[in-house]
């Protein structure tokens, strides 16, 4: 989409204050304290947006005069706490007080026809589901971590979430909604799974999100009758992963069924198109009455390599709609690649333990740091400035060291003053200097 300069709410600053007036409706067990909650939770956002490694090299900036002013200016911080105070008023927080923020962010993005032309089938948007772990220690551990015994008698302590991500293959951005902690839930001894996770997202996505069309695209764990059920139940379409090691029955009942389509193409780049389908077919032979029609894709290079797909769907399968469906299925792939993928190595230091607390902490700052990379996401799409910006810096990696060191050496009045000084090129200054 057309890239515009800064605009009232999706412009930095708006996506800022929209958080900022969510965070200062999160209840505060200790309201009288000199610094407010709401600026606890825009200082961990800060780390988060500005790419620092680590809470104690944010907290050792702030004896500075100059980052104390931008981080006022820049993000309506009045007063930043140190990093142990830091910790200690977030472990408190409870998470899903900071599931509203996302719901915020996406209405901006939805009112400011951000996300024209990013639906991808009739009118439905893809959801890509996936599971990802960002915490393990064998010694720091708090009652919500899952655990695992091994044989040696050590006990791993780790936290996991379950990311669901709107994408598109035709687009470089996505844009995450709220992800769901997988923890050790109270008063419970088993570890927390993937599947309950699922459960838990997928209603909450659908009671904040009650018009939007979804698919939910999945891996192949995705593919059992109880959760198809519950798909159907929220009125979710879905494009799951089905492996026939995992689906025997399924397998064999579309080779030996006459009905099975075949469909073959090559296109100009010399890649071959290889389809198998078949409409109504049944799940397996325990749930026999559960009907999804199945997809079967072969790629074949010019240089002889060859990758297999295979999904179940509850959208109707043509010879017209194979490309489309195949391509769906595939951007499950983005979640892993252009989300936590990003998260761990482009800056915002996934896997860095920025703090594990006896509560909440862990999973504040997940939140903390996927509302950054959300608000990063809508200006790659949104905001012309921004990618002025970044085109003039060659990458974000670059993008963020020249937003960090402006922000550390000089003092920022607003945040289009800074992207302005990146795209446009600051001029050489030397630096003032009295020997008297």
């Amino acid at each position: 989409m057309a890239k515009r300069g800064f605009r009232e709410s999706l412009s930095l600053p708006g996506l800022l204050q929209a958080i900022r007036d969510c965070f200062e409706k999160v209840p505060d067990e200790k309201a009288r304290c000199s610094i407010p909650l709401a600026d606890h939770l825009m200082s961990g956002l800060a780390v988060f947006g500005l790419k620092y490694p680590s809470l104690l090299q944010f907290d050792r900036d702030q004896n500075d005069e100059i980052i104390r002013s931008n981080l006022t200016s820049l993000y309506g911080i009045e007063q930043a706490p140190c990093d142990t105070y830091l910790r200690q008023r977030l472990d408190e927080v409870d998470p899903q007080y900071l599931r509203k923020a996302y719901t915020r962010l996406f209405s901006a993005l939805q009112r400011g026809k951000g996300l024209e032309g990013f639906d991808y089938f009739d009118g439905y948007y893809l959801l890509s589901i996936d599971g990802t772990g960002y915490f393990s220690s064998s010694e720091v551990h708090c009652e919500q971590c899952c655990e695992k015994h091994h044989r040696d008698g050590r006990t791993t302590y780790y936290h996991q979430l379950l990311g669901a991500v709107l994408v598109n293959p035709d687009c470089r951005e996505v844009f995450p909604l709220a992800p769901e902690p997988i923890l050790k839930q109270d008063g419970a001894r088993k570890n927390d799974c993937e599947r309950n996770a699922a459960k838990r997202l997928l209603k909450d996505v659908r009671r904040e999100h009650p018009h939007m069309k979804f698919i939910v695209i999945e891996d192949g764990l995705a593919s059992n009758a109880p959760h198809i059920r519950l798909l159907h139940e929220l009125d979710y379409r879905y494009i799951l992963g089905a492996k026939a090691s995992d689906h025997a029955f399924l397998f064999d009942w579309i080779a030996n069924t006459p009905s099975t389509a075949h469909f073959e193409t090559t296109d100009e780049q010399g890649v071959t198109h290889r389809f198998r389908y078949h409409n109504g077919a049944p799940l397996n032979d325990s749930n026999f009455e559960l009907s999804v029609n199945f997809l079967e894709y072969w790629e074949e290079k010019p240089n002889g390599k060859t990758q297999h797909f295979s999904w179940v769907t509850d959208i109707s399968i043509k010879e017209s709609n194979l490309m489309k469906l195949m391509r769906g299925g595939r951007a499950r792939w983005k979640i892993e690649n252009e989300t936590f993928n990003t998260l761990k190595n482009q800056g915002y230091h996934f896997e860095h333990n920025f703090g594990h607390g006896y509560q909440h902490l862990s999973t504040v700052m997940v939140h903390l740091m996927m509302l950054a990379f959300l608000i990063d996401q809508i200006q790659l799409r949104c905001c012309r400035l921004f990618n002025e910006a970044l085109e003039s810096a060659q990458s974000k990696g670059r993008l963020w060291q020249k937003v960090r060191g402006l922000f550390q050496h000089y003092l920022i009045p607003e945040w289009e003053a800074l992207y302005r000084g990146i795209a446009n090129g600051l001029k050489p200054t030397t630096i003032p200097f009295n020997s008297s």
